[in-house]
């Protein structure tokens, strides 16, 4: 089982920027794919981001251009730089990590941070 933590959640002015990270701990799957969801008051969870090891990051159309996930493997640890804030970002962030190990998927979320994007 891996344990994920969240931090950098906050509260934000529009067209401001945050960074979230997730360290992961525990036993790491490779490959592997680490994600950012978020889920809205009264909405479903959605996918935010996601980039598998090695591999090229995707992005929701809501926040292309304006998001970037990356990751370090070394230190375990998924990013996600969010510039250009609008208030329907606000939400609380959820890391995710997908691993498999001898064709069975392990998946793992941490426990989320609150983003708040408000004047």
């Amino acid at each position: 089982q891996v344990q994920l933590v969240e931090s950098g959640g906050g509260l934000v002015q529009p067209g401001g920027s945050l960074r979230l990270a997730c360290a992961a701990s525990g036993i790491m799957f490779s490959p592997n794919e680490m994600a950012w969801y978020r889920q809205a008051p009264g909405k479903e969870r959605e996918l935010v981001a996601a980039v598998w090891s090695g591999g090229s990051p995707n992005y929701a159309d809501s926040v292309k251009g304006r998001f970037t996930i990356s990751r370090d493997n070394a230190k375990n640890t998924v990013y996600l730089q969010m510039n250009s804030l609008k208030p329907e970002d606000t939400a609380v962030y959820y890391c995710y990590n997908r691993g498999y190990n001898r064709g069975v998927a392990y998946i793992d979320w941490g426990q989320g941070t609150q983003v708040t994007v408000s004047s």
